[in-house]
């Protein structure tokens, strides 16, 4: 199940309309319709608001059961946290210095490795 199909379960079940959603999250109509029409899911930025008009986690979205599964394959990180700031920081170095900062967490492994 994509995520916009898992929305509009969640939304079915809570008898939420797209434009009670709409006035919740402040996500236009169009754009929420286009999600079921085109079989598009929403933008990142958007889930957290989307969770949060539906009282649920963004782990319970993300799970086709609703029981809070991160889909596989996926690591689910809190914003804000250490882990986050630093994937963000890694995002936007040049591919040249995420070789280097790949190249040395691999001599931090060998090191501990060692010991």
């Amino acid at each position: 199940m994509i995520i916009s199909e898992h929305i509009f379960t969640l939304m079915r079940e809570q008898g939420i309309s797209q434009k009670e959603l709409s006035d919740k999250t402040g996500i236009s109509q169009s754009t929420i319709s286009d999600w079921k029409r085109k079989k598009t899911n929403p933008s990142a930025d958007k889930l957290h608001t989307i969770c949060d008009a539906l009282h649920i986690t963004l782990n319970e979205l993300l799970g086709d059961t609703g029981g809070g599964d991160i889909p596989a394959g996926c690591v689910l990180v809190e914003k804000g946290s250490e882990e986050y700031n630093f994937l963000m920081e890694y995002r936007t170095l040049p591919q040249k210095y995420k070789e280097r900062l790949k190249g040395y967490l691999s001599a931090l492994k060998d090191v501990e490795e060692k010991r």
